[in-house]
């Protein structure tokens, strides 16, 4: 399988490509910044550079040419209301055009549990990173690829064990980054679940057998 990443400097970006590598896939992995390419790299994908808020629909589905799947992790990463506008709004909304344009049938987002940070009292600035995130989600839906959305729970480095809890609503809870990539890398390699929101957190079942169970119900 041939997977474009968008976000694959990010934390769950590297340890997917390394997965996917894992299982004979080719993995292209975009960034912006210079240094960010050797981070790729060591992960065995192939680094191309590209600008996510500077690149039109166009310039983006030339890139996307001949790929198979298209897994967007990207973010602004707190960095200001205006980045999230341009990245994980307006930038997944190009994303998800040019994949349509470039053929691209299998697009998976990363996106946010919607009770992420409620109890918190995180301002004006989350609850506007909070309002783009699902008019993301609600672009990617309204298009025909077959798309797949995963809200993870709070994100943690913590090593993972390979067991996590998966279903289109669930409690909210702790996630391993190991875990997010571990789901994604067997969503890619499960046709028959496609079309669906998964909220993720940290559990008891297998990733295997909790990606099969969704595809069961």
């Amino acid at each position: 399988m041939r997977v474009f990443q968008i976000g694959a400097a990010g934390g769950v970006g590297q340890r997917l490509s390394a997965l996917l590598v894992a299982r004979g896939d080719e993995v292209t992995g975009m960034h912006r910044r210079p240094e960010q390419a050797a981070v790729i790299e060591a992960t065995g994908a192939t680094a191309v550079t590209g600008d996510l808020v500077a690149d039109d629909v166009a310039t983006l589905a030339e890139r996307l040419a001949g790929q198979d799947a298209v897994v967007f992790s990207a973010g602004a990463h707190g960095t200001g209301t205006d980045a999230t506008t341009k990245i994980d709004g307006e930038g997944l909304r190009k994303a998800a055009d040019a994949a349509v344009q470039a053929g691209v049938r299998t697009f998976v987002l990363v996106s946010v549990f919607p009770d992420a940070g409620r109890a918190a009292g995180a301002g004006d600035a989350f609850e506007h990173y909070m309002r783009v995130k699902k008019s993301a989600d609600v672009h990617l839906v309204g298009t025909d690829l077959d798309w797949v959305i995963v809200r993870p729970g709070t994100l943690v480095d913590e090593p993972g064990d390979g067991h996590v809890t998966a279903g289109p609503a669930i409690e909210y809870g702790d996630v391993r980054r190991d875990h997010v990539a571990a789901f994604i890398a067997e969503v890619l390699h499960t046709p028959g679940l496609r079309r669906s929101i998964v909220e993720l957190t940290d559990g008891p079942t297998p990733v295997a057998e909790a990606v099969a169970a969704l595809v069961d119900r």
